[in-house]
């Protein structure tokens, strides 16, 4: 059997679960240190409490290990194990064991408890070699991880950045298996169609002109994901076309950059300020425009103005039934942060249709939006490269076929395969001894 140890249902892993049980090829269960996402649960990025509302534990087998109670998913030893692995892998006859990465000191003790029991370890993460640490910091940390990954018999490499930061630790090519990250690619392309098929409306709803050209952000208003770079990029890209290419910001998610967002734009709908209007007095709220200093509600954004203002809706947090409307409504993605072991969401949207304006710190950029056109992948921090990447997006008009070309190549029918042949293998192996 293969044993499947990951922190948590992730609504981007069950698919993979789902889809290597739909198949039936080979026997295998995953094993969860803790339920987080399936219970409600305070993000602190997010400021919201929430639960996916996607079902993440039917069409597969899965057990729920046992662990303390004060589990902390922040910490390396956030996670302590109340039952031997050791036993449980015994018991349960598991030939190789899937590890997701190492951030937890749970997962290097399976590992360990993998390798006294000759069980295959194989381990899936995304990390990657695009992080510059200091040298103090990167040494040590080589030292230690180095040894660590020594114990790995196969590495499911999620794209060409993480393939790399295994290189570099001196993993030879024959433990490197090919397994792209991926999402639910046909879910979000049946979604977003049938989103399209109401994309006035849902641009009426979020106080989208309908000639606009609309870039969106999506995900944690934090420094990390630079969310004010876009604002910024956007006022250089609105002076550079004048009114002739109407711009519009959607902004999707929430977090402690929010409210200084809202003063760089001149906003035409907010979800939160309509919820907390609906909350505390019962009434239909209005779409509450904020215009920052110096704009007026009838001035429109770019007449006049000097930097322009860019015309932004804030569409609060969308769960995963719901975001698909969001990039059947924009026009674009753009994923600027400063450190991003991938970047999904560039996944969503391309399977959605629509291209990505990426940062070079994001794992995915050489692999997604670079085989569409590498122009639409810009130098992080640089306000001048990420406007020039958005005209691009704005002027080239990506054909659909090169970004659904793309986005196919990280279809989890891909990961499946890899993982139904090395398994075979392994089990060929073990027959021959």
């Amino acid at each position: 059997m293969l044993a499947i140890l990951t922190s948590h249902p992730i609504q981007y892993q069950v698919p993979i679960w789902q889809a290597l049980a739909a198949s039936g090829a080979i026997p295998f269960e995953v094993w969860y240190l803790t339920d987080h996402g399936v219970k409600p649960s305070r993000d602190v990025e997010f400021g919201k409490r929430f639960a996916w509302d996607l079902d993440l534990l039917s069409g597969y087998r899965h057990q729920f290990l046992k662990v303390d109670d004060d589990w902390d998913l922040k910490r390396f030893r956030g996670i302590r194990l109340r039952e031997n692995l050791t036993e449980r892998l015994h018991s349960q006859r598991v030939r190789a064991l899937w590890i997701e990465g190492w951030r937890f000191s749970a997962f290097w003790k399976a590992v360990g408890a993998a390798k006294r029991n000759g069980v295959n370890v194989w381990m899936r993460g995304d990390s990657n070699d695009l992080k510059r640490e200091r040298l103090w910091k990167r040494l040590p940390k080589r030292t230690i991880l180095g040894r660590h990954l020594k114990r790995v018999d196969r590495f499911l490499c999620v794209g060409s950045a993480n393939r790399r930061l295994y290189e570099s630790y001196g993993i030879g090519r024959s433990k490197l298996i090919s397994t792209p990250h991926c999402v639910d690619n046909d879910r979000f392309a049946e979604q977003a169609a049938e989103s399209r098929r109401g994309r006035n409306d849902l641009r009426a709803k979020w106080r989208i002109p309908p000639n606009a050209f609309c870039f969106l952000f999506c995900g944690s208003f934090i420094n990390l994901k630079r969310p004010l770079d876009l604002v910024e990029a956007t006022k250089q890209l609105m002076q550079a076309s004048g009114s002739q290419s109407p711009v519009h910001l959607l902004f999707v998610g929430g977090g402690q950059l929010g409210a200084e967002l809202r003063r760089q734009c001149r906003v035409a709908f907010d979800a939160d300020a309509s919820a907390a209007v609906d909350g505390s007095q019962g009434t239909k709220a209005a779409c509450g425009s904020v215009p920052r200093e110096g704009a007026t509600a009838e001035e429109p954004s770019g007449s006049g103005a000097f930097p322009p203002i860019p015309d932004a809706s804030f569409a609060g947090f969308l769960n995963q039934s719901e975001i698909a409307s969001a990039y059947a409504a924009a026009d674009a993605i753009v994923l600027p942060s400063e450190s991003e072991t991938w970047g999904l969401v560039v996944n969503e949207a391309m399977a959605c249709g629509i291209p990505a304006v990426v940062s070079d710190h994001c794992g995915c950029a050489e692999d997604l939006p670079a085989r569409v056109d590498k122009r639409l992948v810009f130098r992080c921090g640089d306000i001048d490269d990420l406007a020039r990447a958005m005209g691009i997006a704005l002027n080239a008009k990506t054909p659909s076929e090169d970004i659904a070309n793309a986005v196919d190549a990280h279809h989890l029918r891909h990961t499946v395969r890899a993982i139904e042949e090395l398994y075979r293998e392994l089990t060929l192996a073990t027959l021959q001894k």
